[in-house]
């Protein structure tokens, strides 16, 4: 096997892993917040961040990966970074109808399109951004509902996109830059990140909910929830950098929404959730935008020297010897990470 289908394999496999993780802790989360009223989604997202980091910590220790220490300002700023902006979309949705946070959802894709454009001299060809077009015009019929509009929310929804923008970005550049594979640089921002969410979101959580996350009653249900979540989201977290590593910020974005459509679809199918044409005749649209966004990426990779993705495989594959795992198993946000939000968010 030649060393540019390997690297296909890979990305496919990540492709694999980032849809059937984040599709599972969807459910495991649903479960969470709307049957046992669990609605602490920033706080809970700071405990997937620890554990995922200790999960690293274990593979570390096992040798399953190589430490590769690299500029500790660019970890911290990423970190920090990666943690305001998953806080942001949170009160994004607690300021915002659902509505108008799915459009919030729905502006990352041109906005981190725009940003690749300005600073990166990055080209997206007419068919490209033709085939993107179709996938958020289908998205947005099957979720975008009501649409009310707030100057706070506004705001909030702005900072959001631009913050999350940036941060799936430098996902993608600070591998690449310092040539650190999707697991080194996890492990390193991971604790920034989780660290910026314990300290917010007891608070952020105050203020959505009304609630106190520490005089919440913890069952024995509700903590077999949480720990599964936990569990789930080691696979979340590390697809997701495997994903934009291997790929980019915009195809990260696209997979997000495959995930969106395949959330509905779940949840009609297996919880009777009420399902309307707009749904179907959205969801239909969506996987046509999606296939022929996947054509035309397909189309350009001639255009890639092989030589530039040998490298990128064999540096990923020499010092991480995960990848080569999850590649073995045919192995990365709705959206990133999509974070799930709060109970708003579930009848999206």
């Amino acid at each position: 096997m030649s060393d540019g289908q390997r690297f296909q394999l890979g990305t496919i496999g990540a492709l694999g892993l980032s849809v059937v993780s984040s599709v599972s802790i969807v459910i495991c989360n649903k479960a969470l917040i709307s049957t046992l009223g669990f609605t602490f989604a920033t706080t809970l997202t700071s405990w997937h961040l620890l554990v995922t980091f200790c999960s690293l910590h274990v593979a570390l220790w096992m040798k399953f990966f190589e430490h590769k220490p690299f500029d500790p300002k660019a970890v911290m700023g990423f970190g920090i970074l990666n943690g305001t902006s998953i806080g942001l979309l949170n009160l994004s949705l607690g300021f915002n109808s659902v509505g108008f946070y799915q459009m919030t959802k729905l502006a990352i894709i041109p906005c981190t399109v725009l940003l690749e454009t300005l600073f990166f001299s990055k080209q997206f060809s007419k068919k490209i951004r033709f085939s993107l077009t179709i996938l958020l015009m289908g998205v947005g019929i099957a979720t975008v509902t009501d649409l009310q509009l707030n100057i706070l929310g506004s705001v909030l929804s702005l900072l959001a996109v631009i913050t999350t923008c940036i941060a799936q970005i430098m996902t993608n550049t600070i591998q690449k830059k310092y040539k650190v594979s999707s697991t080194q640089l996890l492990y390193q921002s991971c604790p920034y990140q989780a660290l910026t969410l314990f300290l917010i979101g007891p608070f952020l959580d105050a203020l959505l909910t009304n609630k106190n996350v520490f005089a919440f009653k913890y069952t024995p249900l509700v903590l077999a929830f949480i720990v599964l979540s936990c569990l789930i989201s080691v696979s979340v977290n590390f697809s997701t950098f495997l994903v934009i590593g291997k790929t980019s910020p915009v195809t990260y974005q696209v997979l997000g929404h495959l995930k969106t459509c395949l959330v509905l679809a779940f949840g009609y199918v297996l919880l009777h959730d009420p399902f309307s044409w707009r749904n179907i005749l959205g969801i239909l649209i969506a996987v046509v935008g999606m296939l022929l966004y996947s054509y035309f990426s397909t189309q350009q990779k001639p255009t890639e020297p092989l030589t530039q993705l040998s490298q990128a495989k064999e540096s990923e594959s020499e010092s991480d010897p995960l990848i080569n795992v999850e590649n073995g198993v045919i192995e990365t946000s709705p959206q990133n990470l999509g974070v799930w939000s709060s109970d708003k968010d579930l009848h999206a």
